[in-house]
């Protein structure tokens, strides 16, 4: 891989006014260590509270803040984010950080040694520090084999809300992306497997999971069906409609 000119990370903030100053703060700070040039993308995802008044206070060149009224869905946050993104390495990291920003530097390394498109963080990477619930552990047993079985995975986790993209994968793969919320991950391997972006790898990551442990939780319940019929849907589009081919570019730009 070439020397990175300019690294794009992108963070999808929604009601994060509490926190969203400390965390832009934290990230911004791990990426100079990189001694990289790059730039911060803040998405904004719908105009619910003070997070963006927030996040304007911070006055700083290297940090670029997007806002939409509406809430739109993580997946929808990050697709905006890479529209706006200038970097020939682009990524993007959840809010809350739970993962820990100091992985971005293992992902890059790994993104180098391999000459891969993309570079996933993984839980169940060999070297991975993570703290996570029992009953998470056991749901995302259960969905990685569910979308094994569905795709053909060959890693081993797509969920964790940290990834880096070559920029000319992702200005092929996000213009395309349907899902806006639950299955946003999986839709991207997917549909860049199919394109063709086959060199896909997992590094290690150091995760702290500090949501809900609860699995017996009604909204946990519900967002598992979502993303059981957000991946169905994603399989029917690659599988059974060929929606992401060219000859439908007009649809998936109006998505």
């Amino acid at each position: 891989m070439d020397e990175i000119k300019l690294l794009s990370f992108i963070i999808p903030a929604y009601k994060q006014e509490k926190t969203i100053l400390k965390e832009v703060e934290i990230l911004k700070n791990t990426l100079s260590d990189l001694e990289i040039n790059f730039e911060l993308i803040v998405v904004v995802d719908g105009n619910l509270d003070n997070t963006y008044k927030k996040i304007l206070t911070l006055k700083d060149k290297k940090v670029k803040v997007y806002m939409y009224e509406k809430n739109q869905g993580k997946g929808f946050a990050v697709k905006y984010g890479m529209s706006k993104a200038h970097g020939d390495i682009v990524g993007f990291i959840d809010a809350g950080l739970d993962i820990s920003p100091e992985s971005i530097s293992m992902l890059l390394n790994h993104m180098k040694w391999y000459a891969a498109d993309i570079i996933v963080g993984s839980k169940l990477h060999p070297v991975s520090q993570v703290e996570y619930p029992f009953a998470r552990k056991v749901l995302s047993w259960g969905y990685r084999n569910f979308t094994h079985l569905l795709f053909g995975f060959k890693i081993r986790d797509t969920q964790v809300g940290l990834k880096i993209f070559k920029k000319k994968v992702a200005d092929d793969v996000f213009p395309r992306l349907i899902v806006k919320q639950f299955a946003f991950d999986v839709e991207i391997l997917a549909l860049a497997y199919t394109l063709g972006y086959k060199r896909i790898f997992e590094a290690p990551v150091r995760l702290n999971f500090k949501g809900a442990n609860s699995i017996t939780s009604a909204n946990l319940w519900k967002i598992i069906l979502f993303m059981i019929l957000d991946t169905l849907a994603v399989f029917y589009r690659i599988k059974i409609l060929k929606y992401y081919r060219k000859k439908n570019k007009k649809n998936w730009l109006n998505s």
